[in-house]
């Protein structure tokens, strides 16, 4: 267990400093864990999420067509002048809007939607766009917290508890909103000076004209038409038993067509670094999974918490949101919710109850919300953290705007410690003291 654990943190050594390249550090280490046979090829292979690297691939394509119409920047002008250039009213405006819609789709394709509408507005409004794009991809994992389908380890909390989309709304939501409210206030506290803009340049903006920015009016209307069709296959993809990643890579190809774009072009503006740093990514993680390390660290946690149910729900909390600053939370969730399961019928024996119902809502529900809010507040804590802060560190970084491991750290570890004290007062309250 000792060897793919030493690979493991040298690999995020350089991926953490930015030694080396990480999309080369992730591919090498993936090719050591293979190569010293910690695990096997084939099973390696298996680990990567075809869902995930279809959907971000399908989701750029689409960006990219719809880049080439000019609507983003039709739309960056069009918020520029509702907020009348105003930079932190459009930045609040921003984070709500980026959090309401990673609710109801995936994390992934919300800061790709948002990622050049927000290069765009800077750039107008002339003020800095590394704080604001980091600061989306945190929220879109706050806001992506609240639902069955807003973060990957939702969904598979879901599949494998029979928890439905209420339960994560009714559950979950109260303490998302409760955040936005918080960090939306401190965010506009720490930007209320670096954002300004200058009279010249709201003048400017009031000027300006929307409509001029629309280059291909004809194409953008077949193309909004096959976006619309693609956030409908989202919404019911988990009804049609459809992954999104399929919904996205198919719509995506029937955009191309449809609007006539050359297949070449649009696949040279797929960003393949992120692309192969994922699939580096999870082979290294299933190494680490292979050799049961998620699992001991769960039995490391019943060990230290004696049978206290709220110190394991609270220690669960705060493991699953640490474990997932550092390695992606998809295999630590899948890891962790047999180790939760399992300890359920533990406790219910331990307090002496045998109603089902009294089971699932003093025993299971504490467990379960505890690792479905660490797990998705806990990707804001680093740069690797969660898929949407790599994508959208990418995205930045295409466009002259570097967001580097530390750049991002800065900011995303304070807002999820921030986001992790209310949800501790959350668990705390509603299981332990009401």
């Amino acid at each position: 267990m000792l060897l793919p654990i030493i690979v493991f943190l040298v690999v995020y050594f350089f991926i953490a400093t930015e030694l080396i390249d990480k999309t080369i550090a992730s591919l090498i280490g993936a090719g050591l864990m293979i190569g010293f046979h910690f695990i096997g090829y084939e099973e390696a292979l298996h680990a990567i999420d075809m869902n995930v690297l279809f959907l971000l691939i399908g989701m750029m394509v689409v960006v990219n067509t719809l880049t080439d119409t000019g609507v983003f920047e039709w739309l960056a002008i069009k918020l520029a002048k509702l907020a009348k250039g105003n930079g932190l009213a459009l930045a609040v405006l921003f984070m709500i809007l980026t959090a309401v819609l990673s609710a109801f789709l995936d994390n992934v394709t919300t800061v790709i939607l948002m990622a050049p509408i927000t290069i765009l507005l800077c750039q107008l409004l002339e003020i800095p766009a590394v704080p604001i794009l980091i600061m989306e991809a945190v929220f879109s994992n706050i806001g992506g917290t609240a639902t069955l389908v807003g973060d990957p380890p939702n969904i598979l909390i879901g599949s494998q508890t029979h928890l439905s989309f209420n339960d994560f709304l009714l559950n979950l939501g109260p303490p998302v909103v409760v955040m936005l409210v918080v960090l939306v206030a401190v965010m506009a506290f720490m930007f209320r000076k670096s954002i300004k803009t200058t009279a010249q340049t709201r003048k400017r903006i009031e000027q300006s004209r929307p409509d001029k920015a629309i280059l291909q009016p004809l194409v953008l209307k077949k193309a909004l038409v096959v976006f619309g069709f693609i956030l409908a296959g989202f919404f019911a993809g988990r009804a049609l038993e459809i992954e999104p990643g399929i919904i996205a890579l198919s719509g995506a190809m029937v955009m191309v067509l449809v609007c006539k774009k050359d297949i070449h072009h649009s696949l040279m503006h797929v960003e393949w670094n992120t692309i192969l740093f994922f699939s580096g990514l999870f082979m290294m993680i299933s190494a680490l999974e292979h050799h049961h390390v998620f699992a001991a660290m769960g039995q490391y946690i019943l060990h230290i918490c004696n049978g206290n149910l709220m110190a394991t729900a609270l220690t669960i909390l705060w493991f699953s949101a640490i474990a997932s600053a550092i390695v992606d939370n998809i295999p630590l969730v899948m890891a962790m919710i047999p180790l939760v399961k399992g300890i359920i019928p533990i406790f219910a024996l331990q307090m002496g109850i045998d109603d089902p119902a009294l089971v699932h809502t003093q025993i299971a529900e504490p467990l379960l919300w505890a690792l479905a809010l660490g797990a998705c507040l806990g990707g804001n804590g680093t740069l690797v953290g969660a898929s949407a802060n790599v994508v959208i560190a990418q995205v930045a970084n295409r466009n002259n705007c570097k967001i580097t491991f530390w750049s991002f750290t800065k900011y995303g570890f304070p807002f999820m410690i921030a986001s992790l004290l209310i949800a501790h007062l959350y668990i705390y309250l509603r299981y332990f003291v009401f």
